[in-house]
């Protein structure tokens, strides 16, 4: 049994477990370990490196690696804050039976984790499709946690929504089994992404612009993009703050990896144009209406959750310009910064109770260090230096520079301008102040409450310094990967 298998059955055997363990201490203890261990097993598979074969369905390239590292990465400290957050809600809901709601929320976050992982291992595009249809149904009973009407609809909005998006994404498989069929030699030939690239010669190009269309609208919805994105601002902002940190900066890049196998494809049949012209079009567009929508938010979680579909549309801008490496560089700075703020977003409902930015002030006051990391996480996630997004957003930048793209580079600022102005605006008045005169009774601070989140920022603070050396190569290897597709 290989690295890759013991990827998949690590957290299934631990999401069957949790469902069945009716002592909460132990169910608990289980999620942390497993994803620990499966932390533990993507280092592993880094320090390996790529192991991908054309014949596999499951493997590892460059790119796999990559994300695997940012999905498993995020994961551990988000099941370490899901033991803290399961703690103070013991009172409310009950945690002690067999089969609680609680022991549906671990077994479906170990099962979540199962499904991104499958997502990123995936080596065929049937497989690929039904892994981000797995995330969609794994993810579902994370968001409505509590089963408030608020959570309940957001999570009917969200699988709805992603259900008709991956629909579409089928019909970009079907379309790509037409461009197949057209050459008689192709017949019977693996619908595996290494094949597809390696026979793309033989594809008729017609048929793969129209998969790609499909794709991008497809995994686009999953991923956030506008303006699919209308599931996402409801179910982050419903979601227990650990379980909006996975969907923020997780699960919206295994959509973003299926769009990018499809656009590598594209370039091989020799119509990366169409590719580029749809992806820039998308981003910006997500990058502006998110802009425009932080600047009238009312709910911090809220404002975090547009905040996402902004990075998104500039992941698929970096896509578009050939910026690879700032692409990359940035989907690891993104899922840093974003996680901490939404950890750092929990701690402070669990303070104040409430979800209105204008009902939370004097963090600093009240907990002086999560006021802190509140403040630094804004300075982080709109590209301030020397926080790590600022260097990709500055290399994507470049690259829009670079092909001549002068109109996209001044929207793409203009975006980053309305999203700053708007956070601005809004992050630090809830740091500074005065408390409210009541406060909700709330349970004691942790260290755990600030430590995860400094952890993440901490990181994000380091690789806008310096990119050490395994990260630097990794980065650069799925940027090739993209390139060379």
């Amino acid at each position: 049994m290989n690295s890759e298998h013991l990827l998949l059955i690590e957290p299934l055997l631990g999401g069957l477990l949790c469902g069945f363990l009716p002592k909460v201490r132990l169910r608990r203890m289980v999620l942390v370990l497993f994803a620990l261990g499966h932390f533990a097993l993507t280092l592993v598979c880094v320090a390996k490196g790529s192991d991908a074969h054309p014949g596999n369905l499951i493997g590892l390239d460059a790119l796999s690696l990559l994300f695997l590292l940012i999905v498993s990465g995020l994961f551990l400290p988000a099941s370490i804050a899901t033991v803290r957050y399961l703690s103070q809600q013991e009172e409310k809901v009950s945690s002690r039976t067999l089969f609680s709601r609680e022991s549906i929320f671990t077994g479906s976050l170990l099962l979540f984790l199962f499904a991104m992982t499958l997502a990123i291992l995936s080596r065929h595009i049937g497989l690929f499709w039904m892994a981000v249809e797995g995330t969609t149904l794994a993810s579902a009973p994370l968001i409505c946690y509590h089963r408030s009407p608020q959570t309940l609809e957001a999570a009917w909005k969200y699988l709805l929504i992603c259900s008709v998006g991956i629909a579409m994404a089928l019909v970009g498989n079907i379309a790509l089994m037409v461009a197949a069929a057209f050459d008689p030699a192709l017949e019977g030939l693996s619908l595996g992404f290494t094949n597809l690239l390696q026979h793309a010669g033989q594809l008729q190009p017609v048929w793969v612009k129209i998969s790609f269309v499909f794709f991008l609208v497809g995994y686009g919805t999953k991923m956030g993009l506008v303006p699919m994105h209308t599931w996402l601002p409801d179910a982050h902002s419903e979601a227990p703050s650990p379980v909006s940190a996975l969907l923020s900066g997780a699960l919206l890049n295994c959509a973003f990896l299926g769009i990018i196998r499809g656009n590598m494809l594209l370039g091989a049949v020799g119509q990366e144009r169409f590719g580029q012209e749809l992806l820039l079009f998308f981003g910006l567009s997500s990058m502006l209406v998110a802009g425009m929508f932080i600047i009238r938010q009312t709910g911090y979680k809220r404002m975090l959750a547009y905040s996402s579909v902004e990075h998104m549309g500039i992941l698929a801008v970096a896509l578009a310009c050939g910026a690879s490496f700032g692409g990359m560089y940035h989907a690891l700075n993104h899922s840093l910064a974003k996680g901490a703020l939404f950890l750092t977003a929990g701690v402070i409902l669990s303070r104040y109770r409430t979800k209105n930015i204008d009902e939370v002030t004097g963090i600093l006051k009240t907990r002086p260090i999560i006021g802190t990391l509140w403040i630094l996480g804004f300075l982080a996630i709109c590209g301030v230096p020397p926080f790590s997004v600022f260097g990709s957003e500055f290399m994507i930048m470049t690259g829009l520079a670079t092909s001549g793209n002068w109109v996209a580079l001044g929207l793409m600022l203009l975006a980053l301008g309305l999203v700053f102005v708007g956070m601005a605006a809004l992050m630090p008045r809830m740091a500074y102040g005065t408390p409210p005169a009541t406060l909700p009774e709330a349970a004691p601070a942790k260290p755990v409450d600030w430590i995860l989140p400094a952890l993440l920022l901490g990181m994000s603070l380091l690789l806008g310094l310096w990119i050490p050396e395994p990260i630097h190569h990794l980065i650069q290897s799925a940027a090739l990967q993209i390139g060379n597709g």
